[in-house]
């Protein structure tokens, strides 16, 4: 007969580990830190070892603690992959995908038809914000980053880089450089300062155009917003050109004339602490297909 501590007790002790947090732990299990502290100090006093060094404001794992936590945290995985394999008939799965606002209504929502008629079996959750999301914490399986990298404790890898041109709607008539005097410029506001977002200002230098400081000129908090601006021809805009491909081809855009400026870069982000599931193997897999016609 094995001798081993309750289930509740080391279920605490992995979450706790891998938080490195009781009060994080106590969210995940949906119960108090206290009753977390009450299973950690079970477990020690199982063990008679000290798992945790404690203080005010984080807990730590100790050597013991270090040595018990990797076969913890593989064996509730294995558990998890076998039981889920045990099930005859699978309910329908779901695989959360978190990007930000732009990215999500103008790339990955026209795509959805085209994974769906793939992969019936699987239900797409979209997380659209622009805040950086916590993969463990926040419960989703991937997340679509934008920036130049590199991002800590999650494996990531590029799907594309961005490219970035005016793009207008044709009844405006623009079609030179010079044009760019008679027409409104649209603007949208990046949430960081840094010198490869694309601005006007940056197409300016780089197309050695003269920037004229009496253009009419219309600024926007969201990306998204500048995109809708454009396509109701309230002006000219430095757009995405992955993000907007959709509207070029219906001809509700067009880009005139270049150049073409590059932007920053989407990275495929996943958990780095174990392998993903067949499910969201094959979410990435269309991810990565889709992007190579992004690029």
């Amino acid at each position: 007969m094995r001798r081993l501590p309750p289930l509740s007790a080391l279920r605490a002790f992995e979450a706790a580990a891998r938080h490195n947090s009781f009060k994080r732990a106590a969210t995940e299990l949906a119960v108090t830190p206290t009753a977390i502290s009450h299973q950690i100090r079970s477990l020690e006093e199982f063990t008679g070892l000290t798992l945790f060094k404690r203080d005010t404001r984080k807990v730590v794992l100790t050597d013991a603690g270090a040595r018990l936590y990797p076969v913890l945290r593989d064996g509730f995985d294995a558990f998890e992959k076998t039981l889920d394999g045990l099930v005859q008939a699978p309910s329908r799965t779901q695989v959360t995908i978190s990007a930000t606002n732009a990215f999500t209504a103008h790339w990955l929502v026209p795509r959805m038809q085209r994974f769906y008629g793939l992969h019936p079996e699987i239900d797409l959750h979209l997380h659209a914000s622009d805040e950086v999301v916590d993969l463990v914490d926040d419960r989703v399986d991937i997340a679509i980053r934008y920036g130049s990298g590199p991002y800590a404790n999650v494996s990531a890898e590029v799907l594309f880089a961005d490219r970035f041109a005016p793009v207008v709607h044709p009844r405006l008539n623009v079609t030179t450089p010079a044009d760019l005097n008679t027409v409104t410029l649209i603007h949208f506001q990046w949430k960081k300062a840094h010198p490869l977002n694309p601005t006007w200002e940056r197409w300016f230098a780089e197309a050695k155009q003269r920037w004229s400081a009496s253009a009419a000129q219309v600024r926007f908090s969201d990306e998204g917003h500048a995109i809708q601006a454009a396509v109701a021809g309230q002006g000219i805009a430095l757009l995405s050109l992955p993000l907007v491909e959709r509207e070029i081809a219906a001809g509700h855009l067009i880009q005139p004339f270049g150049p073409i400026v590059g932007g920053h870069t989407y990275h495929l982000v996943m958990r780095a602490d174990r392998a993903p599931s067949p499910r969201v193997s094959a979410v990435a897999d269309w991810l990565r297909a889709e992007a190579r016609s992004s690029r």
